[in-house]
């Protein structure tokens, strides 16, 4: 690894670029990184093993892969027994299988109680540390990046070349300061703020960049906030999402599994100090957000970034295609539309304090005639949690529907999917054309709206249900 360069004042990702360049880039290739943690899971996986095999390779670093079964899995069982979608689906989840005890790689399986989506267990389980570079067949593993490591989703190729050598090629980034200051208001939440940034700077305006966010707000967010808002950077066009580690940080680590024990959590903690930007580090450019001025943020489009305030309406340029398919107009309010179906889960929106607020919504309430209500949590541990706190017995009692972890709705290939034509509030990530069902349409939002629309059946500013309790 190459030393840090001296007297020169570095932002976080300069500084996690130079602890992990094995290699500078020339005119013939791209940098060499080292990447220190891989995730992998059963969908983007397959293929790369298939491409050691070919080659009679060995994973160069099982001990810093870790596996987990995810996006395929079923969030029904029936007894003991996975009710999978198709054969498909069965035969992703057995082939990652194969493929752990084949090349020597930890796996956490179904029914294993670390399992769950790739990016809620990694932080969970302590594997996502501040200063590590993480990559995943995944475009979500921005997520790790609130803990102050560069965490970035890469293709099934690049998933065979990290197996083979722990390195990748890649083009430093610039680097986009999103300052965000302020306090949020009652009933905004971080998936709001989010889409909010997304709203302002565009789905392309972080192309060829990674995300910094800083600012007071920013400081005040809980990890579980930190972590929703570094999941959607890449919907903002990013590689990567950032945020400098500080003692909310070190204290969500603190006694996890692989976290650093005595001696070396206090080193790791001094160097984790030594992380954030500098002063007077240069951003190759900065957007400021006021907190105070988001509102409660609902999609009408068919990308994250056609989003507005829940109270507005659709603007005048918003574009035809995607409202044709949305089955609205330039105009439109969205407050009073009848939703179908609500999904709260993801890895954006399907940790512990999501449910809270979800499950702070249904209380005492009942989901409304006609409306289907899943609720996924994201991993066991989420499970555990929840059940402890009789989170769940509120959303059975409420009529929804509680559901094994798993990435379910949120792209739908496990069967959790959305009928042709119907309306449905995702606390998930992406709005696309048939994201969540051939023919389905998304509205994203945060765990209060959705909620909200579990009992109203429709659409509804979740602060009016709040000013009732």
């Amino acid at each position: 690894m190459t030393e840090l360069p001296s007297g020169k004042p570095l932002t976080l990702f300069e500084k996690l670029w130079e602890r992990h360049l094995v290699a500078p880039a020339t005119t013939d290739h791209p940098a060499v990184v080292y990447i220190d943690l891989h995730l992998i899971h059963e969908v983007t996986s397959p293929q790369a093993f298939d491409e050691l095999r070919s080659r009679g390779l060995a994973v160069h670093r099982p001990d810093r892969t870790f596996a987990t079964m995810d996006h395929s899995i079923p969030t029904l069982f029936d007894g003991d027994e996975p009710l999978f979608a198709d054969e498909k689906t069965r035969n992703q989840v057995e082939t990652l299988q194969r493929n752990c005890d084949e090349f020597g790689i930890t796996l956490y399986p179904m029914g294993d109680a670390r399992q769950g989506i790739v990016h809620v267990i990694g932080p969970e389980l302590g594997l996502t540390r501040p200063g590590r570079s993480i990559v995943c067949g995944d475009s979500h593993t921005s997520t790790h990046g609130a803990f102050g490591a560069w965490a970035f989703g890469i293709g099934t190729t690049e998933v065979g070349h990290v197996l083979a050598t722990q390195c990748l090629l890649q083009r430093q980034p610039k680097i986009l300061e999103v300052r965000i200051d302020g306090a949020l208001a009652r009933g905004v939440t971080a998936k709001d703020l989010i889409l909010a940034v997304i709203r302002e700077i565009g789905v392309d305006g972080g192309l060829g960049h990674v995300i910094e966010y800083t600012g007071s707000c920013i400081a005040s967010l809980s990890m579980e906030e930190r972590m929703t808002i570094c999941n959607m950077s890449i919907e903002a066009g990013a590689r990567a999402g950032l945020m400098a580690p500080d003692e909310t940080t070190f204290s969500y680590l603190e006694g996890r599994e692989f976290s650093p024990k005595g001696k070396a959590w206090d080193e790791a903690v001094a160097d984790w100090r030594t992380l954030p930007s500098d002063p007077g580090a240069r951003y190759d450019k900065t957007v400021a957000i006021d907190a105070s001025k988001v509102e409660p943020m609902v999609t009408y489009g068919t990308n994250p970034g056609m989003s507005m305030a829940i109270e507005a309406s659709i603007p005048d340029d918003a574009e035809e295609q995607s409202l044709a398919y949305m089955k609205m107009e330039r105009g439109d309010a969205l407050l009073g539309k009848p939703v179908d179906v609500v999904f709260i889960g993801s890895c954006t929106n399907g940790r512990l304090e999501d449910l809270r607020m979800a499950a702070n919504i249904l209380k005492g309430r009942k989901v409304a005639e006609g409306v289907r209500v899943l609720v996924v949590p994201g991993s066991q541990e989420v499970k555990r949690l929840a059940i402890a706190e009789g989170l769940d017995r509120v959303f059975r009692d409420a009529g929804a529907e509680w559901r094994e972890p798993g990435c379910s709705m949120c792209l739908a290939m496990n069967g959790d999917g959305v009928a042709e034509g119907q309306l449905v509030v995702s606390t998930s990530n992406r709005n696309f054309e048939g994201r969540q069902g051939k023919g389905s349409r998304t509205i994203l939002a945060s765990p209060l709206t959705a909620a909200a629309a579990a009992v109203s059946g429709t659409i509804v500013d979740a602060r009016k249900l709040m000013d009732q309790d």
